[in-house]
């Protein structure tokens, strides 16, 4: 019997492909994918795109496709968000705006200005979805790639009460990138992380069962520029906490908003210059990188000669860990995975139904969240003032409140004065004003 996967958000340049190539590499399973993205434009172009995989992998898979989600979601058994509301042209507003006010971020997907606008646009649409689940096949297992994700999957649950997971491969990329730094096997040590997504610390790691933090820190220290890969507000931490955070300054700098200034990153300013995952991690690099892959697909998709093998091609970083998560639980093979779930007093005096990232264990029995008493009490103040902030967010996603938005905006960013801020939020508000029907 086949199972069914509906991909929402089929459309995007960073999460379609590996989740396609994913599944079709479990050849000894059946499966009908069924696309849904808003734009034609790119809908058409990831069918063609993925029609061509299946010809490729000669996979026994069946395809169908549609704008309206409602077409296909009756009979799904999994249903996969990477919705990114309004593109990467929507993105540009929520980082290119905070920049006249002097707000620089890499990203923007998370939090800060950049994260919170993001956050407006994305739990409407997310909230839509979830409750066609509820409608069209109240069964399936819901999963969120998008981001904000702490927000984006606060919000679903609250609203539709819907069970929702969010997956993220910031873990077990984090743990490669270390093992290769290290030079040994990834396979060869075990760590413990927790967190915010985007804030997760490795508050354990070892390599053949001995502490790796005085030879990580070693190695941070005796790196050249160029072998090392922990940035140097990242290698501030580990020095300060015996502590690793999850996908590095790129994102954790936007949990710090003193950095978010002019020049105020190690003497340089963030998201200006450099390259999209490295240096002072250049923002139009980001979306230049995604533009550059959708015009890549939209030439393969156009041609007529059928995909090289080496489309087909990726290292261990461009794999999610999804498929494995479905395989453990239809063939009860107890693994341990990372995903965002409501907190559930595995983190002291965080709220319950923040969601935090955090090990799980998953077997037949479904996705259990294992608990964590010995989380460390010193990254508490962050956590705890994080999640306060997501609480806000949350809160003006849901109810259009502007007023809790601006909230949001003040306690994570750069200080700003009451009238700058006014400013940035309404400019904010008015550049995405087309996906904010909580707000209209």
């Amino acid at each position: 019997m086949r199972k069914k996967m509906v991909l929402i958000g089929a459309g995007s340049a960073m999460f379609t492909k590996g989740l396609i190539l994913d599944i079709l590499e479990r050849d000894q399973e059946k499966w009908h994918i069924a696309l849904v993205d808003t734009d034609t434009k790119a809908l058409n172009v990831i069918k063609l795109i993925c029609e061509k995989l299946i010809t490729l992998k000669t996979a026994d898979v069946e395809l169908s496709y549609s704008t309206d989600r409602r077409d296909v979601l009756t009979g799904a058994d999994y249903v996969v968000c990477t919705i990114g509301v309004g593109g990467r042209r929507a993105w540009e507003e929520d980082v290119f705006i905070p920049r006249k006010y002097g707000v620089f971020q890499p990203v923007g997907d998370t939090i800060g200005p950049g994260g919170v606008s993001r956050a407006m646009r994305m739990v409407p649409a997310m909230v839509d979805i979830a409750n066609d689940v509820v409608r069209y096949c109240p069964d399936a297992m819901m999963f969120n790639y998008s981001n904000p994700m702490t927000v984006v999957c606060m919000s679903v649950q609250r609203a539709t009460g819907v069970p929702i997971i969010g997956l993220c491969h910031g873990v077990p990329n984090s743990w490669r990138r270390i093992s290769r730094f290290m030079g040994f096997d990834p396979k060869e040590g075990e760590y413990t992380a927790c967190g915010l997504n985007h804030m997760v610390f490795f508050y354990k790691m070892r390599h053949n069962g001995k502490d790796l933090f005085p030879d990580f820190i070693e190695k941070i220290n005796t790196s050249s520029a160029d072998e090392n890969i922990v940035g140097p507000l990242t290698a501030d931490f580990v020095r300060n906490h015996n502590v690793y955070v999850a996908s590095d300054d790129r994102h954790y700098a936007e949990f710090v908003p003193e950095v978010m200034a002019e020049n105020a990153y190690y003497g340089k300013t963030l998201g200006i210059g450099g390259k999209p995952f490295s240096g002072t991690f250049s923002f139009e690099g980001t979306i230049a990188f995604g533009d550059e892959i959708f015009a890549e697909y939209n030439q393969y998709a156009e041609s007529s000669e059928p995909l090289p093998t080496e489309f087909a091609y990726r290292d261990e970083d461009d794999r999610e860990e999804l498929m494995d998560i479905i395989a453990a639980i239809n063939d009860d093979k107890k693994a341990i995975y990372y995903a965002n779930m409501p907190n559930d007093s595995a983190i002291a005096r965080v709220p319950s139904d923040t969601f935090i990232e955090r090990p799980v264990l998953v077997s037949g029995s479904g996705i259990q969240p294992v608990q964590l008493p010995d989380f460390p009490s010193s990254l508490l103040p962050s956590t705890l003032r994080y999640a306060g902030i997501y609480e806000i967010v949350v809160q003006a996603a849901l109810k259009g409140d502007v007023s809790l938005m601006r909230c949001a905006i003040e306690e994570s960013s750069i200080r700003l004065g009451q009238d700058q801020l006014q400013k940035m939020t309404d400019e904010l508000l008015a550049a995405q004003k087309e996906y904010l029907p909580q707000f209209n």
